[in-house]
């Protein structure tokens, strides 16, 4: 069995304030989060997860949150220096850290950048000032261009920003006014994503008023992928747009189903063992997961393997984001499911035009497939 690539994922689970969008796993700090014992606990789990995979190299570390920048220079770089101790970091690993643009949450970028992140996700959501004071952000327009003007001075090479479409009171103007703003900043990726409603959110509870009809939005996306194109961007995966090279890494390897380690409260696993797949996850609850590995002396046990119809499903719940799709070889290496499943699986998308078959073995999905990629993922529920 050849291993898949391993990387690794770090949750810092504090924001100053939580937005009424978000799903994440994360809370609002208080004068009171505590920090050191937070970053105590995550070395720790640092050297239970180093047990899981010791002869695997390290392909990508991803800090989120939460906000990571909510802690000080000082403190990721305990945590990644912690990381290089316990696993064996390839020469070229890429470590991104996000971060939100605002000056309570965004520490130094010239000491994040010596304490060894190489790649800075900065969550600017909006360039409108209305926009983001609807979306619940505590950070400014000005702040957005400070936040990109100091990352690069720090010597980021790498930035992607995160920006939303489908806005309240969006039309194809603003959202591509707002989208032009960004590509001024000449970051080398961007996440354009369109405002869910998710559940147990304050926006699913109380959605706000003058969101986009779905026609409109789909207008909205179509005019922002066009721009992006003329600006030089590729489309790799959903909501990620990138210039050559510039992809993130650490994002591909969950979409085309590799391995990755968990650490920090809330964050889930995926390792492939001799008996199969598996997943775990630690506790979300902050308090509950200090409390967890200050307790522990061995990693969390791992889940019940993925049966066949578990792991078809979840390949192609990945593998569909990628626009140029996948190859039949890369199922049956990473989800151990013969290529004969998803030919049977697959016959109803095909005939929908969601989905299509390219040469020996190549799948991807259709443009339709694309537009409707909830009923394309929906065709392989087990």
């Amino acid at each position: 069995m050849n291993a898949p690539p391993l990387a690794l994922y770090l949750h810092l689970p504090w924001c100053v304030q939580k937005c009424p969008y978000c799903d994440f796993n994360s809370y609002t700090a208080g004068p009171d989060a505590p920090r050191e014992r937070y970053v105590d606990a995550v070395v720790r789990d640092l050297g239970l997860e180093a047990r899981r995979a010791p002869d695997r190299d390290i392909t990508s570390v991803f800090i989120g949150g939460g906000t990571p920048s909510f802690f000080p220079p000082a403190a990721i770089a305990r945590i990644l220096e912690a990381a290089s101790a316990r696993f064996r970091l390839v020469p070229d690993v890429e470590i991104t850290m996000e971060a939100n643009p605002g000056t309570v949450e965004f520490g130094d970028p010239a000491g994040y950048r010596a304490a060894g992140v190489n790649r800075l996700s900065i969550g600017a959501q909006s360039f409108s000032a209305d926009a983001l004071k609807t979306l619940g952000r505590i950070h400014g327009v000005d702040d957005i261009h400070r936040a990109v003007d100091a990352a690069r001075a720090a010597g980021f090479e790498r930035l992607n920003l995160d920006l939303m479409h489908g806005l309240p009171g969006q039309d194809v103007g603003a959202a591509t006014t707002d989208l032009e703003a960004a590509l001024a900043l000449d970051p080398g990726h961007l996440s354009w994503y369109q405002l869910t409603l998710e559940p147990n959110t304050v926006f699913h509870a109380r959605p706000p008023a003058g969101l986009p009809d779905d026609e409109l939005a789909w207008d909205i996306q179509s005019a922002g992928h066009a721009l992006l194109e003329e600006h030089g961007y590729r489309q790799y995966e959903v909501s990620a747009w990138a210039r050559p090279g510039d992809e993130c890494r650490h994002n591909r390897n969950y979409w085309t189903f590799g391995d990755y380690l968990a650490v920090g409260a809330g964050a889930h696993g995926k390792l492939t063992v001799p008996d199969g797949v598996r997943r775990y996850r630690k506790p979300a609850n902050p308090l509950g997961y200090l409390r967890d590995v200050e307790g522990r002396d061995s990693p969390q046990p791992l889940e019940a393997p993925l049966d066949d119809a578990d792991r078809l499903f979840e390949f192609m719940l990945n593998a569909l984001r990628l626009r140029e799709g996948f190859d039949e070889a890369l199922l049956e290496e990473r989800a151990l499911v013969p290529a004969g499943q998803l030919a049977g699986k697959a016959a109803g998308a095909v005939e929908r035009g969601l989905i299509e078959r390219i040469g020996a073995g190549h799948w991807r999905p259709t443009a339709l497939g694309r537009r409707f990629l909830d009923d394309l993922q929906a065709a392989f529920l087990p």
